[in-house]
């Protein structure tokens, strides 16, 4: 009998534990738990995977590691024996195995838990099959759903599907193409999306807004804050990601984003509400480098703002989609003029001096349009009716 017991194995944290027999549980640094066997033959030391902690129990770990000693005393390598056998493991056992083999080099642990939900959510229908008996058909019926509507994060899904199914290539138990590739494959069955997804944003519907900001204090991370703060400014995506300290004007309670960074090539002055300063206030605490909303890498700003989407099944709005949400809103609640919201938009409107003239003019009665709108979507009551 080993070491380890089922309680052991439950509240076991980083590092790696012996069972007895050089068996180990190891526990990686997102805590992901898999089965180990170390063994030598043939002059060179080996270490055998024997699934994850949390599909494999400790007496079943017991029986392969076994297993596969019997087979190293009879001089049979068990990992070289397990790919000629033709015993293949399930697509969610393997690909748990290959998220953890991979993990000690994702630098952000949100990026090793960001596979872990974006396989478990949108793959779950292959996860009990054989990883040979994954199909095209499988993989398009994956995508299809969420293709146009959440584009980013599918095309996210279809890398991680498709790095799992090489692994499973290389490891044996999977022979011809990837039916995650994307050339010569889905390409042909998939629209394309640069094309398509630009002409159309699923847009949530405004009643829905408060309860989904409320939704996203519970999801946590940089990426539900930025998406919040880009829902209380109706701002671009890239516009939110892209958000360094320089452009906030404390004084001013401006967000002052210079022509190079608007998709118009015009400067835009954001009217902050309180709610937004108050985001604005809490990534200052934190500040690591000159990105308000810093990403996983040195220097680089948050990678999406779609992932509290995927975390909350969000399956028919996008990020992009919630300036539609504000401008349904200005013009079916308030009496604010519709150029008013344009301009919250930083849509183009009228001739340059126009423009100029408005940018000037407007600037406190968008202050008052976007305060209405964030005590809106902070509350579940019936929204304040702005005033004209």
């Amino acid at each position: 009998m080993g070491t380890l017991t089922v309680l052991k194995v439950k509240n076991a944290k980083l590092g790696r534990y012996g069972d007895g027999e050089k068996l180990y549980l190891e526990v990686s640094t997102s805590l992901a738990k898999k089965w180990l066997l170390r063994f030598r033959l043939n002059g060179r030391d080996r270490e055998m995977g024997l699934g994850s902690a949390s599909v494999i129990s400790v007496s079943e770990a017991r029986d392969r590691a076994a297993t596969a000693r019997r087979k190293i005393a009879n001089g049979i390598d068990p990992i070289d024996d397990r790919r000629k056998s033709g015993r293949v493991p399930t697509f969610g056992a393997f690909a748990e195995e290959v998220i953890a083999s991979r993990e000690q080099g994702f630098r952000n642990p949100k990026h090793r838990q960001q596979w872990r939900n974006t396989l478990r959510t949108y793959a779950i229908s292959i996860w009990d099959k054989p990883v040979n008996a994954v199909t095209t058909d499988h993989i398009q019926s994956i995508l299809a759903p969420i293709w146009l509507t959440k584009a980013e994060t599918a095309s996210r899904v279809r890398g991680r599907l498709q790095k799992i199914l090489d692994a499973a290539k290389s490891r044996g138990y999977r022979e011809g193409d990837n039916p995650a590739d994307w050339k010569g494959n889905l390409d042909h069955l998939l629209a394309d999306q640069s094309t398509v997804v630009r002409r159309h944003h699923a847009a949530m519907d405004y009643e829905k807004v408060p309860a989904f900001c409320r939704q996203l204090e519970s999801v946590g991370g940089t990426a539900a804050i930025a998406l919040k703060f880009g829902i209380l400014t109706a701002a671009r995506t890239e516009e939110v990601r892209g958000a360094v300290w320089s452009e906030i004007n404390w004084d001013n309670k401006t967000w002052d984003r210079p022509a190079e960074r608007m998709k118009t090539k015009q400067f835009h002055q954001v009217t902050l509400s309180e709610q937004a300063l108050e985001i604005l206030n809490h990534q200052r605490v934190g500040q690591i480098n000159k990105f308000v909303f810093p990403g996983s890498k040195t220097d680089r700003p948050i990678s999406s703002l779609e992932t509290p989407l995927d975390r909350l099944k969000v399956t028919d709005a996008t990020v992009h989609g919630f300036r539609s949400s504000f401008r349904d809103w200005v013009g079916d609640k308030t009496e604010y003029p519709s150029d008013l919201a344009e301009l919250c938009l930083s849509h183009i409107l009228g001739n340059k001096t126009e423009r100029a003239y408005r940018r000037k003019t407007a600037v406190e009665r968008r202050r008052q349009l976007m305060q209405d709108w964030a005590d809106y979507c902070q509350s579940a009551n019936s929204p304040p009716v702005g005033q004209a």
